[in-house]
């Protein structure tokens, strides 16, 4: 007959189901701690995603809404654009000398 060793054979013991449920557990336990780390990381990646996309729709309606300065010409500008269209209407001066001293006068 063979001898066997210390303890039972076959089914493990109570020090054993101790150990198994113990690692089942643990991984468990980390498998779901991972998960949830994982799951937190998406939802703040999301909402600072909708927060910056939220941040330039008010700064692009704010640009939208804000009135257009008029940097129309003043009325010196205009004084001078007078002098000069008689200046061009006499003969005085060329086309292309009455164009860039207008645009020189508006700024182009």
């Amino acid at each position: 007959m063979m001898r066997r060793g210390i303890g039972r054979g076959g089914r493990p013991g109570m020090l054993g189901i101790a150990a198994r449920t113990a690692v089942i557990a643990g991984t468990a336990t980390a498998v779901s701690g991972s998960v949830s780390r994982h799951q937190q990381a998406k939802a703040v990646q999301k909402s600072e995603a909708g927060a910056n996309e939220q941040a330039q729709l008010q700064q692009q309606q704010s640009v939208a809404a804000a009135p257009v300065a008029s940097n129309g010409p003043t009325d010196e500008d205009l004084g001078k654009l007078e002098k000069l269209g008689a200046l061009h209407a006499q003969g005085i001066l060329t086309d292309e000398e009455f164009t860039s001293q207008k645009a020189q006068i508006l700024g182009l």
